[in-house]
């Protein structure tokens, strides 16, 4: 598939880097899948949101903070989120936490980034099952319980984990896009 038959925009937020090697490493799969350099990586820190406009297909990554805190860079741009025009965009995301030591928050700002970008009219794709992960409470479950609303990483407890769960994401994404 051509760069301009697709582009995707995968935008992240960082602080100790994981979140942005799980978005290098979502780049490069999806890269690979579509034989193509159609993901392009953007880091909220130093990119407007408001790219993310530019994109047909977008991704989100943000990670959790202490107790079900938003990660720095998506609080200072937290308001930008609810003006996003993303009508008809497909839209997935993506999230770090600890479940084990925050285990009532766990994905928490996964669930809220989830919320905020519903009513903008985008089509989320990418549900993740709960399956294999052990935490109490998470804002990120999807009404039923049986899913995250986005890929749930936990580098700190199930870093062994990360890149088959990453390709298997990947794989779904690719499903529900064609």
């Amino acid at each position: 598939m051509s760069e301009s038959a697709l582009s995707i925009g995968l935008f992240y937020g960082s602080t100790t880097c994981y979140t942005e090697m799980a978005a290098e490493k979502i780049q490069a799969q999806l890269n690979t899948l579509f034989d193509d350099q159609v993901v392009s990586l953007h880091n909220i820190k130093d990119e407007a949101l408001k790219r993310a406009e530019n994109f047909d297909i977008l991704i989100f990554g943000i990670s959790t903070w202490d107790f079900g805190e938003l990660q720095e860079d998506w609080e200072s741009h937290w308001e930008e989120v609810y003006q996003l025009a993303l009508q008809g965009k497909t839209v997935a995301l993506f999230g770090l936490g600890d479940q084990l030591g925050y285990a009532d928050w766990f994905q928490d700002a996964l669930g809220m980034l989830h919320d905020a970008l519903v009513p903008s009219g985008c089509n989320i794709i990418g549900y993740w099952p709960n399956k294999g992960y052990e935490f109490a409470v998470s804002k990120a479950l999807t009404e039923d319980q049986q899913s995250f609303v986005g890929l749930s990483l936990d580098d700190e407890n199930q870093y062994e984990q990360t890149d088959e769960r990453i390709e298997k994401w990947c794989l779904q994404l690719l499903e529900e896009l064609s």
